[in-house]
């Protein structure tokens, strides 16, 4: 719905770094009201929620067309980008990332919101290894979920909580949670937990599958890290860290526990 371009301030010089990124919306989705309501929700929540894990947005304009927001331009890549390479990462860097993404968690879910689609490709890492969550336009004030009936099907199917799914369960930062554990799983193992061309199969398999045993996947993988990842995939939400504080510690704890072995991205 949008395309992403680096810029930088009017007048500057023409050799300047471009530090700025602004995300225009396409003209075919002007007049489509759900992509405008997603770009102003990127706006409102890059604007008022201040993280150093969490996107900022430092301007919009959401008024006419053209509609945009803008926001740093950052250096480096996304997880999935560096998934892609098919090379693997560290134990200790996995747990680093995973850690700074469920502070910038911790920072949605203190206002009252959920990210409502972590995935790889909404993950970005400098080349010091630094994680910013980005993309916000799913995000969502939990106060003002629709009705379980009416609630729209949100995020990215390999990643969807359960509860996304179903009209009988409540979403909220626990939903959030578990996208990040099946991102982690898919850091430490290199494979999605549940994998099918169809969405409807992923669908099923999110709500009543068996994900395969981590440590037969990686047999060197710490038991706590593998207890730790299933728990992050319960398929009932009071069976998973229920606060992203409570998973940063838990997190934080295996942090500590490999840093010896910590190795460069």
């Amino acid at each position: 719905m949008a395309r992403v371009y680096r810029a930088r301030p009017v007048g500057a010089p023409a050799d300047q770094e471009a530090g700025y990124a602004v995300k225009l919306l396409r003209e075919p989705w002007l007049e489509h009201p759900q992509a405008l309501e997603m770009l102003r929700r990127e706006a409102w929540v890059g604007r008022k929620i201040s993280h150093p894990h969490l996107v900022p947005v430092l301007a919009a304009n959401l008024s006419e067309p053209p509609y945009y927001v803008v926001m740093p331009c950052l250096a480096g890549q996304t997880l999935e980008e560096h998934l892609r390479t098919g090379e693997g990462l560290a134990l200790p860097v996995i747990v680093w990332i995973a850690r700074q993404v469920a502070e910038a968690l911790e920072a949605l879910h203190a206002a009252g919101w959920m990210h409502a689609d972590i995935k790889p490709g909404n993950i970005f890492l400098s080349p010091e290894g630094h994680a910013t969550l980005i993309d916000l336009g799913f995000a969502q004030a939990v106060r003002d979920m629709p009705s379980l009936a009416e609630r729209p099907v949100l995020g990215t199917m390999s990643y969807i909580a359960p509860e996304m799914l179903s009209s009988t369960l409540a979403a909220d930062i626990r939903s959030d949670i578990y996208s990040l554990g099946v991102t982690l799983f898919e850091m430490l193992a290199g494979r999605l937990p549940f994998e099918s061309e169809d969405a409807a199969d992923l669908a099923t398999e999110h709500q009543q599958g068996v994900p395969a045993e981590l440590r037969v996947l990686v047999p060197h993988l710490p038991t706590r890290a593998a207890r730790l990842v299933r728990q992050m995939l319960a398929k009932e939400p009071l069976r998973r860290p229920q606060t992203p504080r409570e998973l940063i510690n838990r997190l934080t704890s295996l942090e500590i526990e490999t840093f010896a072995d910590r190795v460069a991205l």
